[in-house]
C-alpha cells in the first residue's frame, strides 16, 4: 500500500467533506486503540478543529492511560486539537438500575456492552451539535463490512468514516507512517465495551489477519468445506458473523406501499 498517498487521499477527502457540509470540524471518541488514534490523527492533518472525547465507563486503567497518552501526543504535534473527558459511569449505572434485569448472563453482558457504545454515541452528538462538528467514525473495513463487529447506533452511528475502506492491517501501516505512539501500536485490539481487558480476538475467535483472509476467500465464493483445520474454522466464524450482522451493513428495510393502495 502507498501509505503516504493513502494518507493524503483521506485528508483531502476530509477537507472536502467539511467544506461541502458547511460544518466546522470533527469530534471523535478516543478509546486508546489503533483505529481511533489513526482516525483522529488524519482529522488533525485536515487543519480543521478536532475535539477528542474520552468517555470512560468503568474502563480498564490501561485503556484510559493509552487514550490520554495519544491525546497528549496529538496536542504536542498539532495546534488544532482540544479535548474533554466525560465520565459516563454514573449515567450508565443510573440507566442500568432503571431498566429490567436481563435474565441470561450472556445476554446481559452483550446488552450492557452495546448500551455503553450507544451512550458514547449520544455524547459525541451532544458535542457535535454544540460546536457544529461532524462525528468521525473509527470503523475499519473488516469490522464494518466483513464481520459487523460494532454496535448498531453506537460506534456505528457516525457522520463519516475516514478509514472504512482500510483493512485492519492497513490501519497499522498508516499508524506506523503517522508515528502513532508505540504503546497503542503494540496494544492488542479491544472494543473497550466490557470493563475488562478482553480483546477483539477473544470475542471473535479469530485474529484480524485471519478475518481479512476469510473476507477475501468469501468474496471469491469459497466455502468452509473447501478448507480444513484452522482455515475452515476461521472461514466458518467469518461467514457466521457476516450473516448475523448483515442488518448493520445494509440500509434500513422500508415497507414500500404499492401505488394502487394509495
Amino acid at each position: 500500500m502507498q501509505t503516504e498517498k493513502v494518507i493524503k487521499h483521506i485528508v483531502d477527502w476530509l477537507k472536502e467533506y467539511v467544506q461541502k457540509s458547511g460544518t466546522k470540524g470533527f469530534v471523535i471518541g478516543i478509546s486508546g486503540g489503533i483505529d481511533s488514534a489513526v482516525t483522529s490523527t488524519l482529522c488533525a492533518l485536515s487543519g480543521y478543529p478536532v475535539l477528542c472525547l474520552e468517555m470512560p465507563i468503568h474502563q480498564e486503567e490501561k485503556q484510559v492511560s493509552r487514550a490520554g497518552g495519544h491525546i497528549k501526543w496529538l496536542k504536542d504535534k498539532y495546534g488544532n486539537i482540544s479535548s474533554q473527558s466525560v465520565d459516563l459511569s454514573p449515567v450508565f449505572d443510573s440507566l442500568v438500575n432503571s431498566l429490567p434485569a436481563v435474565p441470561k448472563e450472556e445476554d446481559r453482558f452483550m446488552t450492557l456492552a452495546n448500551t455503553r457504545a450507544r451512550l458514547r454515541m449520544t455524547t459525541l452528538y451532544y458535542f457535535a451539535g454544540l460546536k457544529g462538528f461532524l462525528v468521525a467514525g473509527t470503523g475499519n473495513k473488516v469490522e464494518d463490512f466483513g464481520v459487523g463487529f460494532y454496535t448498531k447506533y453506537g460506534d456505528g452511528g457516525v457522520d463519516l468514516s475516514p478509514i472504512a475502506d482500510l483493512l485492519k492491517t492497513e490501519v497499522y501501516e498508516i499508524a506506523a507512517q503517522l508515528g502513532i505512539i508505540e504503546e497503542i501500536q503494540q496494544a492488542p485490539p479491544t472494543d473497550g465495551l466490557w470493563g475488562d481487558d478482553r480483546t477483539d480476538e477473544d470475542q471473535i475467535g479469530a485474529s484480524y489477519p485471519e478475518l481479512e483472509w476469510a473476507m477475501l476467500v468469501d468474496e471469491e465464493g469459497k466455502k468452509p468445506e473447501d478448507f480444513t483445520g484452522r482455515q475452515k474454522t476461521v472461514l466458518t466464524i467469518y461467514r457466521r458473523l457476516n450473516r448475523a450482522n448483515k442488518h448493520k451493513m445494509t440500509p434500513i428495510p422500508r415497507c414500500k406501499i404499492p401505488p394502487s393502495l394509495k
